[in-house]
């Protein structure tokens, strides 16, 4: 372990050394079993047995770089092109996320001769994404459209958190340039699982488009079905926005690393008459092609969007009662439950008006969820009082129950103890 660098620990005890992953559990060194609730890279279940076969099956057939062809990878561009609306029908694949962000913020740049950037804030700027993010010249970071403890929480919020993005063209136009691009998440879970309201991504899109900028769709986190009622977060409400460039990653290969830019047909072919060059050694690979086919059949084949959205209902009937029933008479409560399918946010406040922020009970509460009841859970939001629920799809209400029923005992537990006792840990 003294080599390793500190970015593998993952909490204040040196992480976890995990040993074996099945369905929605982890098992570590020791024997002992954690639900996860968190991880939202192995889409269909830790080992899945139809993507641990198709990837056994090519890595003993072909594993080679991508300068040659493969079955595997044209299929997958076709199946994943399927899946959106049109006109995206050009992909390249890549390794991760954080690179299709990266390669999708050259192709704008390069199609709309324009490095203006408008990102949304509380979105995940993780990797290359954030040397990008960095607020300067070229990059206007507006307001994260949160309706709970935001800026505006009305019936238009949507069209207010807009007008930021109005106010960055009018700053670009004024001064005669135009926007390169609008990235942003059709849920934002950095910013503690923030669904954009009604009108949001649309007029966004509109007011940067008619400055000559592109809209990048980035469903890193948020894509492939997690949502339950659409394959991808950017179908959610009212938004009615086809993107003119997809980034995908995460979940796309079942752990294998994975991800794929999904653009339209002018975008592509701009990007090749400028004679620029992209080579990605290992992206989509043949190996990571044969998991991303079998991710997708698994998908289809189990139903897992249809299962996401009945579990993430059940979820929040679930907590809600918990609330009802225990919180009711604590020092901390729930003040909001927001997210789609088994993408959630639980937001803990101090007081139901104030909505004080109950960061400190959040995350002892995890603590004890992780050490007593063996569950790995993840905590995110401007105030760190957030607890995000993305596990894999094969999460059952079995799991949800028994995640429900731990919260609410650690919930009494943490209750229990004094403010200057949880300040003290």
């Amino acid at each position: 372990m003294k080599c390793v660098s500190i970015s593998y620990a993952n909490s204040d005890d040196g992480g976890l050394m995990m040993m074996q992953g099945i369905g929605s559990r982890l098992i570590d060194e020791t024997g002992t079993s954690y639900l996860d609730t968190r991880n939202n890279v192995c889409h269909v279940g830790h080992c899945h047995p139809k993507v641990v076969e198709a990837v056994s099956r090519q890595l003993a057939t072909l594993n080679t770089n991508t300068r040659y062809l493969h079955p595997n990878v044209c299929e997958l561009a076709e199946r994943l092109c399927a899946k959106c609306p049109e006109p995206l029908e050009k992909v390249v694949f890549v390794n991760s996320g954080s690179e299709a962000n990266d390669l999708a913020l050259r192709l704008a740049r390069a199609y709309t001769s324009s490095k203006n950037t408008i990102v949304i804030d509380g979105g995940d700027g993780d990797g290359p994404y954030d040397n990008y993010m960095t607020p300067g010249r070229h990059i206007w970071k507006c307001p994260c459209p949160d309706t709970y403890r935001g800026l505006h929480c009305d019936d238009d919020a949507g069209e207010k958190y807009a007008e930021y993005v109005q106010t960055a063209c009018n700053y670009y136009t004024s001064n005669e340039e135009s926007v390169g691009a609008i990235i942003m998440e059709g849920g934002m879970s950095v910013g503690g699982v923030i669904l954009p309201p009604d009108d949001f991504i649309r007029n966004s899109v509109d007011m940067v488009r008619k400055t000559g900028g592109v809209f990048i769709a980035d469903e890193v986190q948020t894509g492939f079905g997690r949502l339950g009622s659409t394959f991808w977060a950017f179908e959610q409400g009212n938004h009615g926005v086809v993107p003119d460039i997809v980034t995908v990653g995460k979940p796309f290969g079942n752990g294998i690393s994975l991800g794929a830019v999904i653009m339209t047909r002018a975008i592509a072919d701009h990007f090749d008459d400028m004679g620029v060059e992209y080579f990605n050694t290992f992206g989509g690979s043949p190996v990571a092609a044969a998991a991303g086919l079998a991710v997708l059949d698994v998908m289809e084949e189990e139903r897992l969007q249809d299962h996401a959205l009945e579990v993430g209902k059940y979820l929040i009937a679930s907590f809600w009662q918990v609330q009802d029933r225990i919180l009711s008479d604590c020092n901390f409560l729930i003040g909001d439950i927001r997210g789609s399918g088994l993408f959630l946010g639980i937001e803990l406040v101090r007081n139901g008006e104030t909505k004080e922020p109950a960061a400190i009970e959040t995350s002892f509460l995890c603590t004890i969820l992780k050490q007593k009841y063996h569950i790995l859970t993840s905590i995110d939001g401007l105030h760190e009082n957030v607890l995000v629920i993305k596990p894999p799809l094969v999460f059952s209400k079995e799991d949800a129950d028994y995640f429900v029923q731990s919260f609410s005992k650690a919930s009494q537990e943490v209750n229990s103890l004094t403010r200057s006792e949880l300040t003290a840990m």
